[in-house]
């Protein structure tokens, strides 16, 4: 509603927000949407949010599209923070919560950012969306161009999650399956989409899916009672939730709602797929691809991410970092967390309870802190990693 214009996360030039645009023309790296945060302010208070619309949409003013009847959305957002007492309890903390994105539409955080992404689509007048999945963003990008009228084209690794990939066929979306990893599929995108007609909607590779997710910060703060959590664990592949949180906590400051703390930021990835984790302990600035990437975590096999310097950028300015996990270890925390709390988490989830117990271990993390891990999907979209 205030948006004004794009900025290069690279170089900070300024880009047009008034057409449709991919990666910055001048960097080829992912774009920020740009407010006027003052206007915003005047009718986005914490004040004014107690009667508004318990989904992501109740932060209209610092959301796109510019119009209200653009807005293509099915309820997404506003997902319980949940207490983990008896989790907690048995790993010797004294305050641990779950984000449970599990509730959005289509049982996953990806709902959040296909909202976005899909209302200034319509904005824009587009027919037909593309981008390449390792599961559960095709299922949301299925569901959110249903909802809009568009045309879905939806390239996957063949072997993704059977649930993802029939969700994504039964609401009318024209699904491939490729020999390969969600990097081969952006490839098939990327050479198809001149030709098809498509609008590339890559995780960062246009700049609202990383708008829908930063609704996340705002989410966080509020529930928390604008106070922020010494510690946020979030499960890594393309990493947009996890910069667009760090957004939000920028406009929120901005918007004089929170602070300059910020919490300790941490990217857990899998063993066999952990790009950010190795270039975090060699000091790099940008990841190298995970050559032979391999996890039964489905969002967590992205060898090679295109928002990586930024995401590195933000674990070190918060005085995070990173931590790699096993699959095995991954299914065991999904057991302890259902059996736990009731939540049948996955194993994106689960990841970070592994990845917390890493850091409490090298007492990188304190057992007095407040922490806060992130679900990202519901369990019962990875039957196939249960022997289901």
């Amino acid at each position: 509603m205030h948006l004004t214009h794009l900025v290069c996360t690279a170089c900070g030039r300024e880009h047009d927000a008034t057409v449709p645009q991919n990666t910055s023309p001048c960097c080829a790296k992912p774009l920020y949407a740009t407010y006027n945060l003052k206007a915003a302010g005047r009718t986005l208070t914490r004040e004014a949010l107690a009667g508004r619309v318990k989904s992501m949409w109740r932060y209209r003013e610092v959301l796109p599209p510019g119009n209200d009847a653009d807005i293509v959305t099915l309820g997404e957002g506003f997902t319980p923070l949940l207490d983990a007492p008896r989790l907690g309890a048995k790993n010797g903390l004294g305050r641990l919560l779950i984000k449970d994105e599990s509730l959005n539409p289509t049982h996953s955080f990806k709902a959040r950012g296909m909202s976005a992404a899909v209302s200034m689509a319509r904005q824009f007048g587009l027919k037909k969306l593309a981008a390449p999945s390792a599961g559960n963003a095709a299922g949301a990008l299925a569901a959110y161009a249903a909802r809009a009228g568009m045309e879905a084209h939806l390239f996957m690794p063949r072997d993704t999650p059977r649930a993802n990939i029939i969700e994504s066929e039964q609401m009318g979306a024209h699904v491939t399956l490729i020999d390969g990893l969600i990097t081969d599929c952006g490839a098939e995108v990327a050479r198809r989409k001149a030709a098809e007609g498509w609008f590339d909607v890559s995780t960062l590779k246009e700049p609202y899916r990383v708008e829908g997710k930063k609704t996340l910060g705002y989410e966080l703060a509020e529930q928390l009672g604008w106070t922020l959590p010494d510690v946020i664990l979030y499960p890594t592949g393309g990493g947009t939730g996890l910069v667009g949180m760090w957004k939000a906590f920028d406009e929120m400051e901005q918007l004089g709602w929170i602070g300059p703390g910020r919490p300790r930021m941490f990217s857990v990835q899998a063993s066999g797929c952990q790009p950010i984790v190795r270039a975090f302990e060699s000091g790099a600035k940008t990841a190298d691809e995970h050559l032979g990437a391999h996890t039964m975590a489905s969002g967590l096999r992205v060898p090679k991410a295109i928002g990586d310097f930024i995401m590195l950028d933000i674990l070190r300015k918060s005085g995070g970092g990173a931590v790699a996990v096993t699959d095995e270890s991954m299914l065991e925390a999904t057991r302890e967390i259902g059996a736990s709390e009731g939540l049948f988490v996955c194993p994106e989830g689960a990841a970070c309870l592994v990845g917390l117990r890493h850091l409490l271990a090298a007492k990188t993390i304190r057992a007095d802190e407040s922490i806060v891990l992130f679900n990202t999907g519901a369990g019962v979209k990875y039957l196939e990693c249960f022997g289901g």
